[in-house]
């Protein structure tokens, strides 16, 4: 069970080099619950690079889907069921806490090639 453990925290550690959410996005969807539209409208805000940031909320929405699947971030849900806003799960706020720094540190290229590649032909 710890090498699974292990090998999730190592690829949630490798996506979110790769996605372009910077440390204020984390420390803000930690706190509070954040959807898609608020994060893309906040783009200068929660952007490590605006010139790698998303064209849509529907963007935007798809990268929280893959942090859903990777386990980095869950739906919040309130007294209707789920909503459009996200949260922290714990595994992403291990991840968060431990790596400070992370979300600053970008994959080079190869990494985020390989990154597209995990993301759009998943080996299940």
């Amino acid at each position: 069970m710890e090498s699974i453990d292990k090998r999730s925290r190592k690829r949630a550690r490798f996506v979110l080099r790769c996605l372009p959410f910077n440390q204020k996005f984390y420390s803000d969807v930690g706190v509070q619950g954040l959807d898609a539209e608020t994060v893309f409208e906040k783009g200068s805000e929660y952007s490590f690079n605006i010139a790698s940031w998303f064209n849509n909320e529907n963007e935007v929405e798809a990268a929280f889907r893959w942090l859903i699947n990777i386990g980095i971030l869950r739906r919040e849900v309130d007294g209707q069921g789920l909503t459009s806003r996200v949260r922290l799960t714990p595994l992403g706020r291990q991840i968060i806490e431990m790596n400070s720094g992370m979300p600053l540190q970008q994959a080079n290229f190869l990494g985020k090639l390989i990154h597209w590649i995990y993301r759009n032909w998943p080996l299940r």
